[in-house]
């Protein structure tokens, strides 16, 4: 797909809609994403929130099965709201890869 195909598309978002599509640009061309972060040998490398050991696929499966903003903030006093909010964020603009984090720690898991 070339950018004269998506401009008509682009063009017709909301206001939102185009700000939210401006920062996933901005943040795919430095490959940051604000409070996320991944390292080697750090989580299975797979994408965390800053500074802690908490897998953002984690987070994307605690709130599947019910789990509160409040519940996940007191499961987890070391993040913020922010944190959530930013893997929320990082979640949606990558879902086949929490998908597969998802699928491949739960396997793990179940294999034990």
């Amino acid at each position: 797909m070339t950018l004269k195909d998506l401009e008509q598309q682009l063009l017709a978002l909301s206001p939102g809609e185009k700000v939210q599509a401006i920062q996933l640009l901005a943040q795919s061309l430095g490959s940051n994403w604000p409070g996320i972060e991944k390292a080697p040998r750090v989580c299975g490398e797979d994408a965390r929130i800053a500074k802690t050991r908490i897998p953002v696929w984690v987070l994307v499966e605690a709130r599947r099965l019910g789990y509160s903003y409040a519940d996940l903030l007191t499961s987890y006093p070391t993040i913020t709201a922010r944190d959530l909010t930013n893997a929320w964020g990082y979640a949606e603009a990558y879902p086949d890869e929490i998908e597969l984090a998802i699928d491949r720690n739960i396997v793990h898991i179940l294999r034990k």
